[in-house]
């Protein structure tokens, strides 16, 4: 009767502890969602991590050279595109701007997302001054028609 009475005590014991610690990360995880692990806090802390925080203020009708990481191979070095910013879109890690430039005479547009690891840097080269959110109607005109007026008090 002994070596029953260890064998429960061992099971009892096993039990216990089996009990002892399956509520605690039961009540730490009730405990933390309450607090910081809602999925909406989760998506907003990572967005926010993700930022780079040493943007330029980007208007649209500015002139700006955006460095754009390029990997060849085993070498990765950074190419300026300069040109107008003819749209901006979306807000927060998301956001984009889309870059017009005439190369050889034709109108290349690009999108940069501004927050992408591609995208090393951005300097506002002019500032332009506009009376539209959106400079889509450039894409019609040629040449002198193209350019936008310099805004000085920003």
């Amino acid at each position: 009767m002994a070596a029953d009475s260890k064998d429960t005590a061992v099971t009892d014991e096993n039990t216990e502890t089996a009990v002892d610690t399956a509520p605690e990360p039961k009540a730490a995880k009730v405990s933390a969602p309450a607090k910081k692990l809602s999925p909406e806090s989760l998506i907003r802390a990572f967005e926010t991590a993700q930022q780079k925080d040493d943007l330029p203020e980007i208007y649209v009708g500015d002139t700006v050279r955006v460095g754009v990481r390029i990997s060849e191979g085993n070498k990765e070095r950074v190419q300026p595109y300069e040109g107008v910013v003819i749209s901006k879109r979306h807000g927060g890690l998301n956001q984009t701007i889309t870059v017009r430039r005439i190369f050889q005479g034709i109108g290349v547009e690009r999108v940069f997302m501004l927050h992408s690891p591609q995208v090393a840097s951005v300097k506002v080269e002019r500032r332009g001054k506009v009376r539209r959110a959106k400079l889509f109607y450039l894409r019609e005109r040629v040449g002198k028609a193209t350019r936008v007026k310099q805004r000085f008090d920003r």
